[in-house]
């Protein structure tokens, strides 16, 4: 049996041809994605610098303080206007007349 034969055989086969690197990426892959998902916790270890926590801490922004700002708020002269699209003219969109603007600016 000569080494073309064997050459031939090898890629006629089918195991080796799909099988082996199927294998080859299920194992990989597990190798891979181990790295990846340390990743995740590595970054958890890392401290920050205290000087920057001090400040995180004294930045304390809670819901039940934006809560109190807006309480008093009056929304009743509130209206909904729709931004516009990026091919509409936002001056006519919105009620105003561009031609009047025009005239203003001139």
């Amino acid at each position: 049996m000569s080494v073309h034969a064997l050459l031939r055989a090898l890629r006629k086969n089918k195991t080796l041809r799909y099988g082996v690197p199927m294998l080859l990426l299920i194992v990989g892959g597990s190798f891979g994605l181990r790295e990846f998902s340390q990743i995740r916790y590595d970054a958890v270890k890392i401290k920050i610098d205290p000087e920057l926590e001090k400040k995180l801490k004294m930045n304390k922004v809670s819901l039940e303080s934006e809560y109190e700002k807006m309480k008093d708020s009056t929304f009743d002269d509130w209206k909904n206007i729709r931004g516009p699209r990026p091919w509409e003219d936002p001056d006519f969109l919105q009620g105003r007349d561009p031609e009047i603007l025009k005239t203003k600016t001139t």
